[in-house]
């Protein structure tokens, strides 16, 4: 089991100060194993905050990081189970799901990790698994003043299946809400037996037959 927090848009300290206080009471060291952030971290404060729950962070650049160490798309491999993540601003319209579909496959992920709509999202389609934590501190989109609900996502990994569980801060209470993926696993091909490089004595067919120390 691996559990991974998925947060982003936090736009600190541009559109807002810190996160929620109940959020960081959640997030104490020791207990994720990775953090996966859909960018607009902003400052360097922020991500060095993210880095002491956990140490391996991964970030995907938003459109308002001025830090050009954090690129555009990045790949994370999991055993069964491949996971992509992106700012988001690159599809259009806003959160498009063909366009996202799109990504997905040109990555070739199994799970997608999006954002720039400030809005969670979660969405099984045509096999993949499409997911938008939402602004961790509901900071204005730039398109709409109107409040936002901060919210984010831990996802507990376990081989090919993912139960996510989302955080939502509503009317100063903790929601939580839970969705599960599960990535179709292949079957193995057959292979094919090439007999003809030798025959098997009697005596030797006899001792690989069932019910000979089987």
């Amino acid at each position: 089991m691996v559990l991974v927090l998925i947060i982003g848009d936090l736009h600190i300290p541009y559109r807002t100060h810190d996160l929620p206080a109940k959020f960081k009471k959640l997030l104490v060291p020791g207990k994720i194993q990775q953090i996966i952030c859909t960018g607009n971290v902003c400052d360097k404060d922020t991500y060095e905050y993210l880095r002491t729950i956990a140490s391996d962070v991964v970030v995907a650049r938003g459109d308002y990081d001025d830090n050009m160490a954090f690129p555009f798309s990045q790949v994370i491999a999991h055993p069964q189970l491949r996971i992509g993540v992106v700012h988001g601003h690159q599809c259009v319209p806003n959160g498009d799901l063909d366009s996202l579909n799109a990504l997905a496959r040109t990555m070739d992920v199994d799970v997608l990790i999006n954002g720039h709509t400030h809005k969670f999202d979660a969405t099984e389609f045509q096999g993949k698994f499409f997911l938008n934590p939402g602004s961790a501190t509901g900071a204005w989109t730039g398109t709409s003043m109107g409040e936002q609900t901060p919210s984010f996502a831990l996802m507990d990994i376990q081989g090919p299946v993912v139960v996510t569980y989302v955080y939502s801060l509503v009317e100063g209470e903790v929601r939580v809400g839970k969705v599960e993926y599960r990535k179709a696993i292949e079957p193995p091909k057959p292979v094919a037996l090439n007999l003809t490089q030798g025959q098997a004595s009697p005596r030797e067919a006899q001792s690989l037959a069932p019910g000979n120390g089987w």
